[in-house]
């Protein structure tokens, strides 16, 4: 069904990469599901070891479409549009689908990151047709609307639920410590934040591809960058924070969620270099041997339980991107090969990828997920927040 994607990544990385990367192609082809309420194109699952499946969406199904968009940019597609189908009026685009309900559930009230325009862009940018971008562009506009409506921290930016009394862990990042005895409120997340500037510079990007007026896009998303830049950088750490972060040292800690600004691109060239050479290539902070940690070594929250310490590999993918995008390629290099090389050796050990890893190349299923549920070890089989194909992809292009 996938044949391209299992033939390119005959091609991909290094030779002891490609066992794994052909375990992971034939994962997304072993995902794929016919379709089904609610959807009307072919589906793909997180990952057949995900406790919880079969589940659609979220971030993850971004990951799983960056995998393999070069190679099947039908499939990648279809997965866009499932992943928009289910947008409510007001504008919110649910979050994980679970599917082995009958019928299907999800969420009306919360939603998910909206990195989901970055896949858009890259298929416009594969195929040269704007059918896609043509498909979302209305789509992107309602999802702004209800971030204006729904998530407007209070003077500026924007918050995901994690910072309310029910955290509902909207932002993707179960239990993340940012949130540990902080006063809840409409504050800005520096994620959050980074996300809906990243929505108001694509649709900058689309209105000026369909011939429609870009300034009100353009312009709110340099008042964002503004505020990102002066508001949200702490020059002592040298990385970017939630609001309250910055206002407040005691309150402050170094997760990988301050890279963000630098993924989107909303940062000056000064803040990226402290970003990229004193955090993510740091030692003592995040560039552990398999990068990058969700939170920095030296902080005394780390822990090796989920957000709070593991490293995700789509984090690393983020991240490289980022140091790609400011012209850190060698760092990018650095990232996403010490976080494959390690996956391949996992793999190799256990034969399967991991929905985390050990940040110091231990056995994943020495860390901890959610001990207060049944589920307190990282799922096998997780194709959701494994892009390695993508990393590898990466990889090669940094070799250039």
């Amino acid at each position: 069904m996938l044949d391209r994607l299992k033939d390119e990544v005959t091609r991909l990385g290094k030779p002891e990469w490609r066992s794994m990367l052909a375990y992971v192609s034939d994962l997304h082809e072993r995902s794929v599901h016919d379709p089904v309420y609610p959807f009307a194109l072919p589906w793909e699952e997180i990952g057949p070891g995900y406790f919880a499946s079969p589940a659609f969406g979220h971030w993850d199904i971004v990951h799983q479409i960056l995998d393999v968009l070069p190679s099947e940019p039908e499939h990648a597609a279809n997965q866009i549009i499932n992943d928009l189908a289910n947008q409510t009026e007001d504008g919110l685009i649910p979050g994980s689908i679970w599917m082995k309900s009958d019928p299907p559930r999800w969420s009306k009230t919360r939603s998910h990151p909206p990195v989901w325009p970055v896949a858009v862009q890259e298929h416009y940018q594969l195929t040269g047709s704007l059918d896609l971008v043509g498909h979302s562009f209305d789509r992107l506009l309602r999802q702004i609307e209800w971030f204006e409506n729904a998530r407007k921290a209070e003077p500026e930016g924007y918050y995901y639920l994690d910072i309310l009394i029910n955290r509902s862990w909207e932002s993707g990042v179960d239990e993340g410590v940012r949130f540990d005895n902080t006063q809840q409120g409409p504050f800005a997340c520096i994620d959050a934040t980074s996300h809906v500037y990243w929505l108001y510079d694509h649709a900058s990007k689309w209105a000026e591809l369909l011939g429609k007026r870009a300034d009100q896009f353009r312009r709110r998303a340099r008042t964002l960058a503004s505020f990102i830049q002066n508001e949200l950088f702490d020059s002592n750490t040298g990385f970017f924070h939630d609001v309250w972060a910055v206002r407040d040292p005691k309150q402050r800690h170094l997760t990988f969620e301050g890279m963000w600004p630098v993924v989107v691109g909303a940062a000056v060239a000064e803040q990226a270099e402290r970003v990229v050479n004193d955090n993510l290539l740091n030692p003592e902070r995040f560039f552990t041997e398999h990068p990058i940690s969700s939170v920095a070594i030296c902080d005394p929250k780390f822990e090796l339980r989920c957000w709070r310490g593991p490293a995700w590999n789509s984090m690393t993918y983020w991240a490289t991107r980022g140091c790609i995008a400011y012209g850190y390629r060698d760092a990018a290099r650095l990232l996403v090969e010490k976080a494959l090389d390690d996956s391949a050796r996992q793999f190799i050990r256990s034969g399967t990828i991991w929905e985390f890893y050990h940040p110091d190349g231990g056995d994943p299923l020495a860390l901890a997920r959610k001990p207060q549920t049944n589920y307190n070890r990282p799922c096998p089989d997780y194709l959701g927040h494994n892009p390695l194909i993508a990393m590898a992809r990466l990889w090669d292009s940094c070799q250039k």
